[in-house]
């Protein structure tokens, strides 16, 4: 999710999280060429595994992109299809480049012919006025004999006009029986079903019919639910981290970051959920989104935040118990 999912947030879900499937923010294919890559695609190792989404319409500039971040280490490529922010159509990438699947097929072979890692595509269940099944068929069919095998569908179609991208992320009604019917009709392509999944829950039934599920507001929303990703999801016997340990094992990357000159809230915006329903939540953001976090001061906002919220959380518990 574009200024969300930025490298610190990632290395804060993977300390909740060892399996998922983590994503970047979308980036262009021509900002990985022209731009500073080091702070674009620069990321830990311990985030694996880690795909990289880029933004473009120029299958050779897309293809040069792809072989750089394929050097660079990340798991997969993922071309993104599916944004329908006013910018990314200007710039003709994003959910308007469903209205050509062609291209979108010419692309993914253009990159798939320059890195060995997986090239996969994020798209909706239509645009406008194309938003039948037959039209998602044609597109899938169509990108999918260009090779790719993997497709991430945002279960709403977008509306690029008149709609804002707020509005599209809750106005078009979502229609999860249309991916699982794209499913059903292709048995030979992963299918991973997205779009206003709020709860694991929720997740585990659409496994009943796709794939695979992507999480996107919930999980930086209430980053807590990935804890019991591993156990639920992939049938890990370990238990799931507690949210103290979270905030520990984090406290040496943000230490790292401090000493490169980096600011506390460059990190700890991602985490301003953690306590989410917990009680003291609203505490630990307020003092995590305070003056301090913001113009640093090392990490006693931090601090400070843990001692206001753990003695409640504990307390709660114990009542509970």
């Amino acid at each position: 999710m574009m200024d969300w999912t930025d490298r610190h947030c990632r290395f804060f879900h993977r300390l909740l999280t060892r399996h998922a499937l983590l994503y970047t923010e979308m980036i262009t294919a021509d900002a990985v060429i022209c731009g500073d890559r080091e702070r674009l695609l620069g990321f830990s190792t311990e985030e694996h595994p880690v795909a990289l989404q880029l933004g473009g319409s120029n299958p050779e500039r897309l293809a040069t992109a792809a072989r750089i971040g394929a050097e660079f280490g990340y798991d997969e490529i993922n071309l993104n299809v599916g944004c329908p922010s006013d910018r990314v159509q200007e710039g003709r990438f994003g959910a308007c480049l469903m209205a050509e699947p062609e291209l979108v097929a010419e692309c993914v072979a253009a990159m798939q012919a320059t890195c060995e890692v997986p090239v996969t595509v994020k798209c909706r269940i239509g645009i406008d006025d194309q938003d039948s099944e037959a039209d998602l068929e044609r597109f899938i069919s169509t990108v999918a004999a260009a090779g790719c095998a993997t497709f991430i569908v945002h279960a709403r179609k977008a509306w690029l006009q008149g709609l804002s991208p707020k509005e599209n992320r809750d106005v078009p009604p979502l229609d999860y029986n249309r991916v699982y019917r794209l499913k059903a009709a292709h048995p030979e392509l992963t299918i991973v079903i997205n779009g206003g999944i709020r709860s694991l829950d929720e997740a585990e039934k659409h496994l009943q019919h796709v794939d695979g599920v992507m999480l996107g507001r919930a999980a930086y929303q209430m980053p807590y639910l990935l804890a019991e990703v591993d156990r639920r999801i992939f049938g890990s016997d370990e238990p799931p981290v507690s949210r103290r340990e979270v905030v520990e094992r984090l406290k040496p990357y943000i230490e790292r970051h401090l000493a490169r000159g980096g600011r506390l809230n460059n990190i700890t915006r991602h985490i301003l959920g953690l306590y989410h329903g917990e009680p003291g939540a609203r505490m630990f953001r307020r003092h995590l989104s305070g003056t301090d976090a913001r113009e640093g001061s090392g990490l006693e906002p931090l601090n400070r935040a843990l001692a206001a919220v753990e003695p409640l959380t504990a307390e709660a518990a114990r009542d509970a118990a």
